[in-house]
């Protein structure tokens, strides 16, 4: 194997633990669990989420490919291209069909054939998919945010101090409080949050933007009106957990468990207080906290880089609509004579 690019010459086989090399024979059996480690690793370049998506997106090409009498694998890009232009066509958004596109060119390269993107003759597909993001592109529709007014008032919809009480304040608060997507929520454990007179020290092990683990701590004040650090105390000593995940799942007749909530289960807990607060459901998610966190601290004159320093953002440009939208109105330039 001298010679051999690892990068470029090895497919991990997810699917069946397999590592092979283009043009030779697939590794000794004796290699089985080195193998299978090496496909972990591959498997965990992804997120969970991302995995769920191209799994289910690959059903659907391959029913798609059956009902047609087409082969799935491999597929020519001619196959792929008038598959995207059949679920353009069916009123599917553009991001979602690219990302069925990587989908099935995930699958390809797991199978130790080249993605239908990467093949000579994917010129008119590169084509196709461009006609379609011009025809059917619109704007990206954010959640709405939950900013510190809608927050306070979906906090003022929880009563009671039982678990699930104490546990769905301690999210909502913490989650706007850090700008916490929902998957870093789920993903916290009781090991990392840390107490300090000035509030809390929150540690993100791993996050969307930081899959290889660099890690990063946000500091988090104590507050005088959301109050994330006493909510969250509030729901630690309630549950009476020393470690494991931060945010657990409760039975239905609310008893603790060892497990972590999903990320899905937050967005749910959004948009019921929101909907008990009053406000349009459907307008809200897990997002609408992180956006909330962004969207007050750019009215209240945060500059880019402190809302940068909580929201870990890699670009500002994400971060400077947020201060545009807040400045909108600030020194108008038709101020004086509108």
């Amino acid at each position: 194997m001298a010679g051999i690019s690892p990068l470029e010459s090895i497919d991990i086989a997810e699917d069946h633990g397999q590592l092979a090399v283009s043009g030779h024979p697939t590794l000794p059996a004796i290699l089985d669990e080195k193998i299978e480690r090496a496909a972990a690793y591959a498997k965990a370049a992804r997120s969970a989420a991302t995995r769920r998506a191209y799994d289910s997106d690959w059903a659907i090409f391959t029913a798609w490919c059956e009902g047609h009498g087409l082969a799935a694998l491999p597929a020519t890009p001619e196959i792929v291209l008038v598959f995207a232009s059949d679920q353009a066509t069916g009123g599917l958004n553009p991001a979602t069909i690219n990302r069925r596109i990587a989908a099935i060119g995930h699958h390809h390269r797991a199978h130790g054939y080249p993605a239908p993107t990467a093949m000579p003759s994917a010129g008119r597909l590169a084509e196709v998919l461009a006609g379609i993001r011009a025809e059917h592109g619109h704007a990206r529709k954010r959640k709405a945010p939950a900013d510190a007014s809608a927050l306070r008032d979906m906090l003022g919809t929880i009563a009671g101090d039982g678990l699930r009480a104490a546990r769905d304040r301690a999210i909502l608060a913490l989650g706007m409080a850090a700008a916490l997507r929902r998957s870093e929520l789920v993903a916290l454990q009781v090991g990392d949050v840390a107490l300090v007179p000035e509030g809390l020290r929150l540690t993100i092990t791993r996050s969307k933007t930081d899959r290889i683990g660099t890690g990063a701590v946000i500091a988090i004040p104590e507050g005088r009106r959301i109050r994330p650090k006493a909510l969250l105390l509030a729901w630690m000593a309630a549950a009476g957990h020393q470690d494991g995940p931060l945010f657990r799942r409760l039975s239905r007749g609310d008893a603790l468990t060892e497990a972590a909530m999903s990320d899905r289960a937050i967005a749910r807990l959004v948009q019921d207080r929101a909907a008990a607060a009053g406000y349009d459901p459907s307008l809200y998610g897990g997002h609408s906290l992180r956006a909330g966190f962004l969207t007050e601290g750019a009215a209240q004159g945060a500059t880019i880089f402190k809302l940068q320093e909580v929201s870990r953002h890699k670009s500002v440009q994400i971060l400077s609509d947020y201060v545009r939208n807040a400045e909108l109105f600030k020194d108008h330039a038709g101020e004086r004579f509108l």
